[in-house]
């Protein structure tokens, strides 16, 4: 929202001012569609910007390709939003798929590990990163040697967890929200039980750092991918691309620390207002997403750049992985800090196609 600020405040956007309408879904799919619906008959919207998890955003594809209208930087790596290729979803994100895919590349590979268990939501997005995980696992020839689930808006994870410490797990995948995730850790290190916790980047590092700050973690390896770059260097600056987004923020949100969705959020911002200044002065639906095509390696500074195209609407591509170190959650630069074997890559390029 720092960013959308900025640029009202600047005049906007061909002298047009970007207006942000809000409504809360309660992560509930039914109402996300009840207000979806809202949006584009009630307010007559022109997009629709940054919607937030897998079962909710789903829900609404059908929608979205009916009224044809750009739906834009979504807080989800779901395949779903990605294959079959949707003209009219626009991601800036990394998938789950790769996200899961390059996790277990390093668990199976730099860790030589062969006994990863799944510890997911059950639902959409539960369901995608357990499919994504099994994929790269079958790659290796394995598969996860257990499984174990909770439902969506509970902390109920007991028969997940039994499920997982019966398999000996060395490392478990855990696609979930933070709740539950932070349950899950705490009762297995009470249980003597400590693999490898890795999670994708929907826990959110903030949140997950938030939960487990009355946890005794140390010497436990806590792990969380991500799909932009740290917003602060690991001697506390700030990085290269997040310059202005952390003045941006200090502006208009003092006290605010940058952070990782907050980051995301300005990154999907900066394409949603590239995109309006491409259309021109004429914008329409069809020239919004014409503008969007035509972003090919857009820079956001030297560790941030997206490309789009008439087939290709996700923007990023890049892994990021980070390890939880007291309060915060900081670059995991070397997988030898693990295991002290050797390092593997932690990107993922479009050359080496998407998963």
């Amino acid at each position: 929202m720092c960013y959308l600020n900025h640029i009202n405040e600047k005049g906007g956007v061909h002298g047009r001012a970007i207006r942000l309408i809000t409504r809360d879904d309660s992560y509930d799919p039914p109402r996300c569609l009840a207000n979806t619906q809202r949006f584009i008959i009630e307010d007559r919207v022109f997009g629709l910007f940054c919607y937030v998890g897998t079962p909710t955003t789903v829900k609404i594809l059908t929608l979205v390709e009916e009224a044809k209208i750009p739906l834009l930087g979504m807080f989800t790596g779901a395949n779903a939003l990605r294959d079959p290729f949707l003209p009219y979803v626009i991601n800036v994100r990394a998938s789950y798929y790769q996200e899961t895919g390059i996790a277990v590349d390093h668990m199976v590979k730099d860790l030589g590990l062969s006994r990863i268990a799944v510890f997911y939501q059950y639902d959409a997005f539960g369901f995608d990163g357990l499919t994504g995980t099994e994929l790269a696992l079958k790659r290796y020839g394995l598969e996860p040697v257990a499984r174990g689930s909770y439902v969506r808006g509970t902390h109920d994870i007991k028969e997940g967890l039994e499920k997982i410490m019966e398999s000996g797990a060395e490392a478990v995948v855990m696609i979930g929200t933070s709740d539950p995730c932070a349950n899950f850790i705490r009762k297995s290190m009470q249980n003597d039980f400590s693999p490898i916790f890795y999670m994708v980047s929907f826990v959110g590092a903030k949140e997950l750092s938030r939960n487990l700050m009355d946890t005794d973690t140390a010497g436990v390896d806590i792990l969380m991918s991500q799909v932009v770059p740290p917003p602060r260097t690991p001697d506390g600056g700030i990085a290269p691309s997040a310059v202005e987004f952390s003045r941006l923020l200090a502006r208009y949100y003092p006290g605010e620390e940058p952070n990782f969705v907050g980051f995301e959020g300005y990154i999907n911002a900066k394409v949603l207002v590239e995109g309006l200044e491409r259309s021109g002065r004429d914008l329409t639906r069809e020239s919004f997403l014409s503008a969007i095509n035509s972003m090919n390696d857009f820079s956001l500074g030297p560790d941030v750049r997206l490309s789009f195209g008439p087939k290709d609407h996700q923007g990023m591509d890049t892994i990021y992985f980070t390890k939880l170190h007291r309060d915060r959650f900081t670059l995991l630069a070397d997988w030898t800090e693990l295991t002290g074997k050797n390092q593997g890559t932690i990107n993922s390029g479009k050359k080496d196609g998407k998963r």
